[in-house]
């Protein structure tokens, strides 16, 4: 089945939602236009992470628009029958960026470090001209001040907020404080560092071979344990069993396999 919906349609990978759709960008602009919410790019790495944690589970599920980033996501859609293009979440930052320069969209990015946010301040105005950055807050905030930020961020009512908390702790704060919020919210990872110039992201020719997890291995070897969810999400696709994913007692906040 190939994927040219122009209404993003759900699917799921070992249990997870994932909406397939020709333009995501497209999609992620009509989900503005109809109230707005939670934006989540999906990967391997992310898919055994929700299985193993309850909480990034839960916000996924209920996001309002997930999109196949990783190539893994892809692959499994494909022995589906679905074929989708891989959608990288950077690119579809960097054109929600462009989209909010041209049509007024207000802007916060939330996350990263003060250095990269007080670069960014200075580089995205002047790559998208119009652009308006209304808000930025770094990701290394004592934590008595985050309530009062994050009321700050409610009352602004951005149209677009980038969060660059990583993953898990990005989708759930998202998913705990976009509630009735009318713009949309989306984790972008190590985005900021690489808009900022403070790290590369892999050259295409790597990303056409959909071998981009080397690059970030070779520039973070500390990564390899993360890198062991790989072949973990592959035998699951291929065994079709994958693991149970843990769930949440909800008086405590506590997780149980």
């Amino acid at each position: 089945m190939a994927a040219d919906f122009t209404v993003p349609q759900r699917c799921q990978v070992l249990g997870l939602p994932v909406d397939v759709c020709s333009n995501v960008l497209a999609a992620a602009i009509a989900l503005k236009a109809s109230g707005g919410g939670q934006l989540v790019t999906l990967n391997a790495e992310m898919t055994m992470a929700a299985l193993g944690q309850a909480a990034l589970g839960a916000a996924i599920r209920a996001a309002e628009l997930i999109i196949p980033d990783g190539a893994g996501v892809v692959w499994a859609l494909r022995r589906q029958g679905i074929r989708v293009k891989r959608s990288p979440g950077i690119e579809l930052a960097d054109k929600l960026l462009a989209h909010s320069a041209t049509n007024g969209w207000r802007v916060a990015l939330v996350g990263s470090s003060a250095a990269v946010l007080d670069l960014l301040s200075k580089q995205l105005p002047q790559k998208y001209p119009g652009l308006q950055l209304v808000l930025t807050i770094h990701g290394y905030q004592p934590l008595d001040l985050w309530p009062q930020l994050e009321q700050q961020i409610l009352q602004m009512q951005p149209d677009l907020v980038l969060v660059a908390l990583g993953i898990p702790r990005q989708e759930t704060w998202i998913q705990r404080l976009h509630q009735g919020q009318p713009g949309l919210w989306m984790g972008v990872g190590g985005s900021f560092d690489v808009w900022s110039g403070q790290k590369k992201r892999a050259p295409n020719w790597m990303g056409t071979l959909q071998i981009e997890w080397l690059y970030r291995l070779v520039q973070e070897p500390s990564r390899w344990r993360r890198m062991l969810a790989l072949p973990q999400f592959a035998f699951a696709v291929l065994s079709g069993n994958p693991p149970k994913p843990a769930r949440q007692k909800q008086a405590a906040g506590k997780t149980k396999e």
